[in-house]
């Protein structure tokens, strides 16, 4: 067929089978008579169709092979609004008549005309979210957003293979939104809701909650459900906000829930039930986000969810985001993985210049993000059986801390292989700062504080290193509320308490500090039993434990200089159950009555400024003193073993060896002395209480 006699036939309305028509400016000819095809969109808006359902394949956008390319059922009954990508009306734009995009479900920008940022891409972007035929959409060029949008779509990813978002000239956002993302997706509360008091405890880790009437419940809803604020504390504390699907209908009064409560609620709490319908399965992957602004209004961000199960972020790089990269309240099962931030506009400003934030969250995974120069890199809030994983934050010596928690009783929650500042429970009354059941594994940073109401914090080989450019004191600190610390190693450590709610102990193994001088080990308000077991203390000078709670030392090594202070002991008791005290020695305060044994083949060793190993200050508390089996040896003259001169004390020690040095006993101030079976070489006994009814001291071995 000559090239006249094929233009004949498209202008008659006959190549490919009678499916094309011109309508204006002629286009590309048909390369076959089965098939139509067609160079351009451009090409395609001239042109209709002769007959409804038929089929173009469109070579290009705007050229061919531009990656705009496409094929298109023409539906001439189709009123739908031109888009310029799934939905294409002819260039006259009639009533009826629509050239429609088919496809698999997965939508390009580019089948929209979007190559570039030059223009923004916003109106292409809703029109595939909200196309509920569209389960992809992808991006393969760089983009421009200038709007904020919000779906309320499910079942969809949006795929940016590693393609800029950018967002010069984006609208104003709202006062105080980190909401306001450029791919913001909210489930829907609905008006449905259950508010009641409790008649009993809702005990600790249980899934069954009593309901007024089971039958305003079915298995698969999801609700959102929380307490009423802590009456007398912040406006924010509450021990239960999470969104939780229905598993079971017990009975006429209880529900089964996909959550084991990780706080017991007490009779007459009140719950609030609401009904929602939760955004599923949506997901956001493969961004290089360049935010735009620098302030709450002009700052932009990428991603936030609401009332989310199962959405998943991954591969997100941004810099300059204002409000957190990805920001998820009322959310359960989620991953965000792969992700990064750095130089965010505001470390300053309070929520912003986050990587990520979570706030009333079940079961989310945090993996292998990076952040530099922010505020936080991860935030747990009121949140649950959450995981953070091999994620590492630089560059905070300005900002805040790049893993932290608010307080608002979050609970159960794994940080396993990260590195970074770490401050859990520590921002301020108004959320609770409670915390339970936080486990630390393998941690690298420069300070590392968990002071606050803490309960069973559990620390595996945190290592904290001092850097001269933040805290030069390399500073850890943990509540004495069932804390427990494993092959640890900090500069300063000091146990503080908040709480007194766990029902296992305190104890500290198996780690290393340095702490310097002056330093309060174990501070004021510490009531709680303290025992550090096979722990290495070095360059100790003044060392406190200042608390009236129980400390005891078990196979610990303590090491001081000849000029440096001994400890300094508040403890109402304290137990030294064997290793070595080198160059300092134990000064017990007197603030209290005390109690002091020294036993398991303790040894003591060496001199302090002090001149004594063992002493009391002239306190008014009566200090008794117990020695069993006990090695303690100096060189110096002048160094007391033991040196009792003030208030009352009731002294014995059995079985032990004194070599060098004195032992310094003030009959004035000894209400009864046991000094028997003991090896004493070389040593002068400086003072000792005469001989009688209350002091026994024979029966030893004078070498």
């Amino acid at each position: 067929m000559d090239e006249s006699r094929r233009r004949a036939l498209l202008l008659s309305g006959l190549a490919g089978a009678g499916v094309l028509a011109a309508t204006g400016t002629a286009g590309a000819a048909a390369p076959s008579e089965d098939v139509v095809h067609v160079d351009t969109v451009e090409v395609l808006r001239v042109s209709r169709a002769a007959r409804d359902g038929a089929v173009v394949i469109v070579a290009g956008y705007r050229a061919p092979g531009d990656g705009g390319g496409m094929t298109v059922r023409w539906d001439a009954a189709s009123e739908a609004a031109h888009n310029g990508g799934t939905v294409i009306a002819p260039a006259k734009n009639p009533p009826k008549g629509r050239w429609l995009q088919l496809h698999t479900g997965v939508v390009d920008f580019r089948t929209f005309g979007h190559f570039d940022a030059k223009d923004p891409a916003d109106a292409a972007l809703d029109a595939m979210v909200q196309d509920p035929a569209v389960h992809r959409v992808e991006a393969h060029t760089d983009l421009l957003f200038t709007r904020r949008h919000l779906w309320h779509r499910s079942h969809i990813e949006l795929d940016f293979h590693g393609h800029r978002m950018l967002t010069t000239g984006i609208e104003a956002n709202t006062h105080d939104n980190p909401f306001g993302a450029v791919l913001a997706f909210r489930g829907t509360p609905t008006d449905t809701t259950v508010v009641h008091k409790l008649a009993s405890e809702v005990i600790e880790l249980t899934d069954t909650f009593p309901v007024p009437d089971a039958d305003a419940f079915e298995v698969g809803q999801w609700w959102a459900v929380q307490i009423e604020p802590v009456a007398g504390g912040g406006r924010d504390e509450r021990e239960l906000q999470k969104l939780v699907e229905v598993t079971e209908i017990v009975d006429g009064t209880h529900i089964r829930v996909g959550y084991l409560n990780g706080w017991p609620l007490a009779q007459g709490r009140t719950l609030t039930w609401t009904r929602v319908a939760p955004v599923r399965s949506t997901h956001v992957r493969n961004l290089v986000f360049e935010g735009a602004g620098d302030d709450e209004y002009t700052g932009s961000h990428p991603v936030s969810y609401e009332y989310a199960v199962d959405c998943d972020v991954s591969g997100i790089h941004a810099t300059g985001s204002f409000w957190p990269v990805i920001m998820r309240r009322w959310c359960t099962r989620f991953r965000t993985e792969q992700c990064s931030l750095k130089n965010p506009p505001t470390v300053e400003y309070g929520g912003a210049g986050y990587l990520t934030q979570q706030i009333y969250c079940l079961y989310g995974h945090i993996t292998d993000c990076t952040t530099s120069n922010v505020r936080h890199l991860n935030d747990l809030t009121a949140s649950a059986y959450c995981t953070v994983v091999n994620c590492h934050g630089d560059g905070d010596d300005a900002g805040g801390n790049p893993f932290t928690t608010h307080g608002q009783y979050e609970h159960d929650l794994l940080f396993d292989g990260n590195s970074g500042l770490m401050d859990i429970a520590n921002s301020g009354a108004q959320w609770g700062i409670s915390a339970k059941r936080i486990t630390v594994r393998r941690h690298t940073c420069s300070w590392f504080t968990a002071n606050t109401k803490i309960t069973d914090l559990t620390l595996e080989d945190v290592t904290v290193i001092a850097r001269p450019t933040f805290d030069r004191a390399g500073t850890l600190t943990v509540n004495a509320d069932g804390a427990q610390l494993r092959g640890c190693t900090a500069k300063t450590f000091a146990v503080a308490q908040r709480s007194a709610r766990s029902t296992r102990p305190t104890v500290i193994s198996d780690c290393s500090f340095a702490p310097p001088a002056g330093t309060v080990l174990v501070q004021t308000p510490v009531t709680a039993p303290v025992h550090f077991v096979r722990c290495t203390f070095k360059g100790t000078d003044g060392l406190v434990l200042r608390g009236p709670g129980p400390v005891h030392f078990t196979d610990c090594t303590v090491e001081g200089a000849p000029d440096a202070a001994p400890l300094s002991v508040g403890a109402a008791r304290l137990v030294v159950d064997g290793g070595t005290f080198t160059d300092t020695g134990l000064e017990l305060s007197a603030v209290r009555d005390q109690f002091v044994h020294v036993t398991g083949a303790a040894v003591l060793s060496g001199s302090n400024r002090n001149k004594a190993l063992l002493s009391r200050a002239a306190g008014p508390g009566t200090v008794t003193w117990q020695l069993t089996g006990a090695t303690s040896t100096t060189d110096d003259p002048a160094t007391a073993h033991l040196r009792i001169a003030d208030g009352t004390n009731h002294y014995a020690a059995t079985g032990c060896r004194f070599t060098g040095g004195r032992l310094h006993l003030e009959p004035g101030a000894c209400a009864d002395v046991l000094h028997t079976s003991c090896v004493e070489q070389g040593t002068t006994r400086s003072a000792l209480p005469p001989q009688g009814d209350r002091v026994r001291a024979d029966g030893n071995l004078l070498l």
